[in-house]
């Protein structure tokens, strides 16, 4: 009897220890992909749903799980190289706060692209193509926008189950990369004390004044262009002119967000016509 007790105490101590691991290793990939859920996440997969000529429930866990692991692949490279900057703007990101080290998060970095492009052939030859194109044109700004633009394309492709876009999913693709070209320096206004430790040259920085001034003038004329969101995007401008500093910048960005969302809601009123009165 007393054999048996000896060994299934081991044996229990090592299945706690297996679960309080694999709990940790979740928590750092969280932590990794947290404060994008509202920036990246929601709105990305808002966009496939309204965008999609197709809808299915499998197809959409699909998507979302296809948009996370890029999402996390990506935040792992970029955080890895971006330690110094976090400490100041995120400091409860895994490398800061000690969860991982530089080196083992370069390793898992190559490791989960490996994964994503694996990932994302079972789908379709196209999907492997925006995959590859992601690593390509993630980045600051410009490429940025890019590889924002390729994490909407390819999660609409995987919603819509490979089948070929009509004119509204075109439309809406191409408009969305532009409002995120044009309206991409937002992000960086909340980031201005870590930019400038590392000796980056955003618009915030180079021109203080005149970023705010950007800001104001595009959100709304962006606005009147898609229709029905003029009044929010002049409220959202004018926040970024008169309210600033790094509080205000951070809600300001969510604001931010919450217009981004409302423009990728609009190709709604084309499939369903939510806005017919």
């Amino acid at each position: 009897m007393s054999g048996g007790t000896d060994s299934e105490i081991p044996m229990s101590s090592v299945t706690a220890a297996t679960f309080h691991s694999a709990l940790h290793h979740f928590e750092t990939a969280w932590l990794f992909t947290r404060s994008d859920f509202k920036t990246i996440i929601l709105p990305v997969m808002v966009f496939a749903t309204v965008v999609s000529p197709h809808h299915n429930p499998l197809a959409l866990s699909y998507s979302l799980c296809w948009l996370w692991f890029h999402l996390f692949q990506f935040n792992v490279s970029n955080q890895s190289y971006s330690a110094h900057e976090d400490v100041v703007n995120k400091p409860w990101c895994p490398l800061p706060s000690g969860r991982i080290s530089i080196k083992d998060s370069r390793a898992l970095r190559w490791g989960l692209m490996v994964f994503c492009l694996g990932l994302s052939s079972l789908f379709s030859l196209i999907v492997f193509t925006t995959s590859a194109a992601f690593y390509g044109a993630s980045d600051r700004n410009l490429c940025n926008a890019g590889g924002y633009a390729t994490l909407k394309l390819g999660s609409t492709l995987i919603l819509s189950g490979g089948s070929s876009f009509d004119g509204t999913s075109i439309t809406a693709l191409s408009c969305s990369a532009l409002v995120i070209l044009v309206t991409i320096h937002a992000q960086d206004f909340a980031d201005i004390n870590g930019d400038c430790r590392l000796g980056r040259r955003t618009l915030p920085i180079v021109a203080p004044k005149g970023s705010h001034i950007y800001m104001l003038c595009v959100l709304p004329l962006l606005s009147f262009a898609l229709y029905s969101l003029c009044f929010y995007g002049l409220l959202v401008g004018l926040r970024y002119f008169f309210f600033r500093g790094e509080i205000c910048d951070q809600s300001n960005y969510w604001l931010y967000n919450v217009w981004l969302m409302s423009a990728y809601i609009l190709p709604a009123n084309v499939r369903f016509h939510v806005l017919s009165w």
